[in-house]
């Protein structure tokens, strides 16, 4: 499983699996999916899949998680940093990804339990999912 980091230098790719980068490409871009509409006050960064919808939101823990479109929301993350960008892999709404200033961290189950991986890759602005 790969992610593809975008920071202020350029877009990196990070293997999840072997927890290390494998290639930098100085100056390109990830085309951002489009952003659900989530009503949710203070709200910095959100992704969906199905009816799972998952927001970086500027408070403690950063991330709120739907299960159903929105209609309800928990809060997830305890623990993590603030943080700058979310992204559910296609097809796996339990695959998800976010992005603090300067580190990756990767879910397996939806969002209940989260892996920090070892890179730390500074001004991090978009991730993204590549399958």
């Amino acid at each position: 499983m790969m992610v593809a980091v975008e920071t202020v230098a350029g877009v990196y790719t990070v293997d999840v699996e072997a927890d290390r980068v494998v290639d930098f490409v100085g100056g390109a871009a990830i085309d951002p999916p489009p952003a659900p509409h989530v009503d949710l006050p203070l709200l910095i960064a959100a992704a969906a899949e199905g009816s799972t919808v998952v927001a970086v939101v500027k408070r403690r823990p950063p991330l709120v998680v739907s299960y159903d479109a929105g209609r309800t929301w928990r809060e997830a993350g305890g623990g993590l940093p603030p943080g700058t960008a979310v992204a559910i892999a296609d097809g796996d709404p339990d695959r998800i990804a976010f992005a603090t200033s300067s580190r990756i961290y990767v879910s397996s189950d939806g969002g209940r339990f989260w892996r920090g991986l070892e890179p730390e890759l500074e001004g991090v602005l978009r991730i993204g999912w590549m399958d």
